[in-house]
């Protein structure tokens, strides 16, 4: 029985020494190899500061819009925000029509909404050997996607342009090839028509990413799928040196030039890009459409003042909580309360640890739950230590009594835990169904800190009442329990 214990003990000094180096202020983080794992505290928009976007479908009120396609649209937005490098935000729908976005710590607001607004068609069309710039708005028609454009040149400008500047490229990115210069073409044409029909559509796409070639720029690779892999191998190999602008929305983000047949699904775009401008293009490629379109109705700055201010409360809240139950588990129990509280003190750091480890972001009711969950710790340790004098009075010894204690309490331990558990998936469904994220974050710290503190009555708090209680003899020292 001893040897169990202190085996257990050792494995608890193990962990223990693992989660303090993770609370550790300033923690670089985990870096093994490809593998890396921020440690850094998350800090929800109500304690840090930050961004609250509603979103609203911007549709008739006679369109149905069902929750899948509102789900589907939280799931783009979200993809975009972390690809552009907008981290810890967090998206939920709410109500039939409405999806709130929060984005803690952020400073530089307009690029982040500009591309939540964008519903996002994308489309490729050609432009002949008449290129126009980025940002220029266009008529695109899509009724004849997959069509040879032999049959739609009567829609591109008739007018020779005037180059300015070099242009992007599209290329096999199994050929080499001098990467041209310019990430956007500021070439012009004389006229515009009306109309212009697109080859193809971002349906098509199968994958973008930021890569580097083999000279170091940075460039997009994509691949395709059928039917646009053979619309777009027909297109290369007959148009080499035209241009085909990348529309999203009617306006064109870039308008590279055709260097080479792509004939196998996969391309590159080629330019002078920076990382942030060849992200920028492969997020609008990636995520370019929105089941629906959506409209901001209302943005919020929320200050990071009010954040601190609130964070040193809770500080100042927590420790005297935490005093106050461990004088509390003294006064009450003397020598078994003093085992409690290093217990609790473990319980803690473990938590802050797991917050820490899995990315919680912590807000101001988050914190809350944390400290209501120290409470549920307690309990367990109330009612081991209430069975224990029970079993001290029967005259049991301390061995015997700590074993029959934890045994018949663990009935009650158990079943209390667990209705608290539930409460937080109640909580937390509520708040995903209705958008209330604050109700979500307690939840979250709530639900962790129940099953860190189940484990911590399991395993901490009974193996350090053997390994200081084994060899005690209650008649002897009275005066250490109370009894």
């Amino acid at each position: 029985m001893g040897h169990r214990y202190n085996t257990y003990l050792a494995l608890i000094v193990v962990i223990l020494a693992a989660v303090l180096w993770v609370d550790l202020p300033g923690n670089p983080g985990i870096h093994i190899g490809s593998f890396n794992k921020d440690l850094s505290t998350k800090l929800g928009l109500d304690l840090r500061g930050g961004l609250r976007v509603l979103l609203e479908v911007d549709e008739p009120a006679t369109v149905q819009v069902t929750a899948q396609q509102l789900n589907d649209a939280k799931q783009i937005l979200t993809q975009r925000s972390n690809a552009l490098g907008v981290a810890e935000n967090t998206f939920s729908v709410t109500g039939n029509n409405r999806i709130i976005a929060e984005f803690p710590g952020l400073t530089n607001t307009s690029d982040v909404i500009s591309i939540m607004k964008q519903t996002g068609l994308l489309t490729f069309v050609p432009l002949g050997s008449a290129p126009l710039s980025a940002g220029t708005k266009i008529t695109v028609d899509v009724s004849k996607l997959h069509v040879p454009v032999e049959q739609l040149t009567p829609t591109l400008p008739p007018a020779t342009p005037t180059s300015t500047g070099p242009t992007p490229t599209l290329a096999n990115p199994t050929e080499t090839a001098t990467p041209a210069a310019g990430v956007t073409p500021s070439l012009t044409a004389t006229a515009l028509p009306p109309v212009y029909y697109a080859l193809m559509t971002g349906a098509d796409l199968d994958s973008a990413s930021v890569t580097r070639d083999t000279v170091g720029d940075y460039v997009i690779d994509f691949t395709l799928k059928e039917p646009g892999k053979t619309t777009f191998a027909d297109y290369t190999t007959k148009h080499v040196g035209d241009y085909l602008a990348i529309v999203l929305d009617g306006s064109i983000i870039s308008a590279p030039s055709v260097n080479s047949a792509i004939t196998q699904g996969s391309g590159q775009i080629s330019g002078n890009f920076t990382y942030d401008s060849a992200n920028t293009l492969a997020i609008q490629l990636r995520y370019g459409s929105l089941p629906v379109p959506l409209k901001v109705v209302q943005s919020q700055a929320v200050g990071a003042t009010l954040g601190q201010d609130s964070i040193n409360k809770s500080l100042v809240a927590g420790i005297v909580g935490l005093s106050m139950v461990i004088l509390f588990m003294i006064l009450s129990y003397r020598l078994p309360g003093v085992i409690a509280s290093l217990a609790l003190a473990c319980y803690a750091a473990t938590s802050l640890a797991l917050f820490k480890f899995i990315g919680v972001t912590l807000t101001l009711p988050g914190i809350a739950g944390f400290v209501l969950s120290i409470g549920v710790a307690v309990d367990a340790n109330i009612l081991i230590f209430e069975r224990l004098k029970e079993e001290l009075r029967a005259g049991r010894g301390l061995r015997q009594a700590i074993d029959v204690a934890w045994l018949r309490a663990w009935p009650s331990i158990r079943d209390s835990n667990i209705t608290t558990v539930i409460s937080c998936v109640i909580l937390f469904w509520f708040g995903s169904s209705f958008g209330a994220t604050i109700v979500q974050g307690f939840a979250t710290t709530l639900f962790i800190g129940v099953i860190i503190s189940l484990i911590t009555a399991v395993f901490v708090t009974r193996t350090f009442l053997h390994e200081v209680l084994d060899n005690l003899k209650f008649a002897e020292h009275p005066r250490w329990f109370r009894a």
